[in-house]
């Protein structure tokens, strides 16, 4: 075709492609780049043509070529802009003042695009964005063609719908909830403790969002305010370890969230200071008025010199009296439900119950919240001879970490072999706070002697003895322990979700026993009331550690 002729009917359909570029940009500087584009192309092609029997045809297959292309580049690093039948879910020309209005809708459909299921974004963008066939779509995915034809006339029908009204979002996305406390009740895996999940305030809130009602994604989505796109990716990792559980689509909360009433916090305050008050007081004038604590088979030369043999009955205090508050009494126990029932086995190995509080608003927390934060344990770990027992808080130094069963694991190994361990060995222990060394040179040779810097009980014998104490103490007391315990738990469960009133029944078993809460009032009110002294800082390192041995 002759120039002249061509530069004609370019200039003919200029103003239509303008108008059609328009639609499917996102700003008016894009649908001049685009008609840009397509003329071109148009000139050349009808430049290479003799004859064209269908001109109007012929030059709008070059216009959705070309805008194919377009999309293809655009996809790269965003979505693109609708193309053929998903056009009409814009306003039209008449609709629109200014590229800033288009711009906004536009906006608002890649928004919503944003909104559909994974399986359905997929398939627009394939067909809408890529150009690709149905047929290849259903063969890349792996589903019929009908069931892609199916997607697309339901996503078309959802876009629409949210084009034509205003999203409602849940109260999550104005008030996002966070952790105060994020715990493990159980061995943590390779990736740590369950906390290690929780660093972002969305996997807080999509687990928040399924505590008491399963959702899918969507809805999920919705409540939170953000795309679907974030909360997929997120929900299928915390099911696959565990903290969600997902079915038909839908995705429920598995771990147990504690987000009290005023009510319930009261009670819960009420009900640990008077348990408290009845054991711990008891607990430490039996321990210091039967002079156990000069017992030879409580082995302990806790001190800040260098080493000596004295025993310290302030420092043991602080380790038996939270295990005896722990172990005793187990007989009382109603421990129907088993911790396998209710654990949650993770991909790395974990197994587990997770836990965690959530400050309601406008509700108080409860009475020495602030010195839980600090708490963790009881914490058991074994070998074939040994029991390492150990509680961390506020008045101990940090322990229980991500390393802490490697550590522990190795601590256990050379206790094993104490008598017999390496200079090395020896200063591991040391730094840990387990003992204190002197090394002495007898000749040629070295040797080293140690004292215990932790509670060593010798032999179950002496162990035995000890928590009969406290079993006396709770049987003396448990038609009132008893009472306020039913009458704990009743409230806690009124607030619990019913799927998962079993993993919360469990833990409420041991309320009074090894119960982080119960533990940690003892130790307060024995330290309010003056009869605890304060460790000092080297005590530290080693507080609230008991090795017995595994017999």
């Amino acid at each position: 075709m002759k120039r002249e002729q061509a530069e004609k009917i370019t200039v003919e359909y200029l103003k239509p492609i303008y108008g059609f570029a328009l639609k499917r940009c996102a700003n008016l500087q894009d649908a001049e780049d685009l008609t840009q584009e397509i003329v071109l192309k148009v000139f050349r092609a009808l430049l290479c043509m003799e004859e064209i029997e269908a001109l109007d045809k012929f030059i709008w297959t070059v216009v959705h070529n070309t805008l194919a292309n377009y999309y293809r580049g655009k996809v790269k690093t965003a979505l693109g802009v609708p193309i053929d039948d998903l056009a009409e879910l814009l306003p039209s020309e008449d609709d629109t003042a200014s590229g800033i209005i288009e711009k906004e809708n536009t906006d608002r459909l890649h928004r919503e695009i944003a909104y559909l299921s994974k399986l359905q974004r997929r398939i627009v963008i394939a067909y809408y964005f890529e150009n690709k066939r149905q047929e290849r779509i259903a063969s890349e995915l792996g589903i019929p063609v009908g069931t892609v034809k199916w997607h697309l006339f339901e996503a078309k029908k959802d876009l629409k719908k949210g084009m034509n009204a205003m999203r409602q979002t849940g109260e999550l996305k104005f008030n996002p909830i966070k952790f105060e406390l994020c715990g493990t009740n159980g061995s943590p895996g390779t990736k740590g403790a369950n906390n290690n999940f929780f660093h972002s305030i969305l996997s807080q809130n999509i687990v928040y969002s399924v505590w008491r009602e399963a959702k899918t994604v969507e809805k999920i989505a919705d409540e939170l305010g953000v795309s679907p796109v974030y909360v997929e990716s997120e929900a299928e990792y915390l099911a696959e370890y565990g903290f969600l559980k997902e079915k038909g689509g839908k995705y429920l909360c598995n771990i147990l969230l504690d987000e009290a009433s005023n009510e319930l916090i009261a009670l819960k305050d009420k009900i640990y200071c008077q348990a408290a008050k009845l054991f711990a007081n008891e607990l430490f004038d039996e321990l210091t008025d039967s002079k156990i604590l000069k017992d030879p088979r409580i082995i302990c030369s806790q001190t800040d010199q260098p080493l000596t043999f004295t025993e310290d009955d302030n420092f043991i205090l602080w380790s038996l009296i939270p295990y005896i508050a722990a172990l005793s009494g187990e007989s009382l126990m109603d421990k129907s439900i088993s911790f396998d029932e209710v654990a949650t086995i993770r991909p790395d190995g974990g197994h587990n119950i997770c836990y965690a509080s959530v400050a309601a608003p406008n509700v108080k927390l409860p009475m020495y919240f602030e010195s839980m934060l600090h708490f963790c344990g009881p914490f058991w770990n074994a070998n074939k001879d040994y029991i390492l027992w150990q509680i961390d808080s506020e008045w101990s130094t940090t322990r229980v970490h991500d390393g802490y069963i490697e550590k522990v694991n190795r601590i256990l190994s050379i206790l094993s072999k104490l008598n017999d361990s390496n200079e090395e060995d020896l200063a591991f222990l040391e730094e840990m706070g387990m003992i204190k060394t002197r090394k002495e040179i007898d000749g040629n040779k070295s040797r080293f002697q140690f004292v215990s810097q932790v509670v060593w009980l010798e032999n179950r014998q002496i162990k035995n003895e000890l928590l009969a104490i406290g079993d006396r103490i709770k049987e003396r007391h448990w038609a009132k322990l008893k009472t306020m315990k039913e009458s704990f738990i009743k409230a806690v469960l009124n607030e619990t979700p019913k799927h998962l009133h079993k993993m919360q029944k469990f833990g409420l078993q041991y309320t009074f026993f090894s119960d982080g809460w119960f533990i940690l009032h003892c130790m307060k009110e024995l330290v309010n009331n003056g009869k605890l002294k304060l460790p000092t800082e080297e005590q530290k390192k080693s507080l609230t550690t008991i090795i017995v041995p595994n017999e």
